[in-house]
């Protein structure tokens, strides 16, 4: 067994239930379309990964992505609990390097993912900073609870309260490069993700026509 793992949050891909912002500006169907393109780079960018992946659904498994590797239900109250759980299974299950992502980053690499596992060589948690001010990555050498426990997800000052409270309990972290994930329209126009594909801009476009 591998002692790195690697976990990605996956959203069941619902009409009505998925980047509900974006949805206000293109419709449930335009956000549907996004977000379902938005899997598909997730899962290409931990498809050639020499490590263990877990994909946790937030509602139930689906056999057609992500085929040979293991899936389950996410489990908990709010997306810490969620995380938090995901993370406790993997250091019981034997792990010693644990990286989560989420699944709707449209400029997420399989470097990305290894440089935070590199990173918890040195450093017992890793981030990879999200322009909006929370995290698309987080990176755990060691469980720490408090890190999950009474955040204001979704809120810009994610981050930087998450870090501050590293540093009063002494834990070393680094941050990785900042990207941004798509939440607004404005955010989609502006993503390479987008501009460079013409396919989904041409299903946008039909909806709005």
């Amino acid at each position: 067994m591998s002692k790195k793992l690697v976990i990605v949050f996956v959203k069941n891909i619902k009409l009505g239930k998925v980047k509900t912002r974006l949805a206000k500006t293109i419709g449930d169907q335009g956000a549907f379309e996004v977000y379902s393109n938005l899997v598909k780079v997730t899962e290409m960018a931990t498809k050639d990964l020499s490590v263990d992946k877990r994909i946790y659904f937030s509602d139930a498994t689906v056999d057609t992505i992500w085929k040979n590797d293991y899936k389950t239900i996410q489990h908990g109250v709010d997306l810490g609990e969620r995380m938090k759980n995901a993370f406790k299974k993997g250091f019981e299950d034997g792990y010693e390097r644990i990286i989560l992502i989420g699944s709707d980053l449209p400029d997420i690499k399989a470097n990305h993912i290894n440089k935070g596992l590199e990173a918890l060589k040195q450093n017992e948690v890793s981030f990879g900073p999200a322009e909006d001010g929370g995290y698309y990555l987080i990176g755990l050498s060691k469980m720490h609870n408090f890190v999950f426990d009474n955040k204001p997800w979704s809120k810009t000052h994610l981050l930087e309260e998450t870090l501050s409270e590293l540093k009063e309990h002494g834990v070393t972290f680094t941050t990785l490069v900042t990207l941004n994930d798509i939440d607004t329209y404005d955010d989609l126009v502006a993503s390479k993700f987008y501009q460079s594909n013409i396919a989904l801009q041409e299903k946008i476009k039909q909806l709005h026509d």
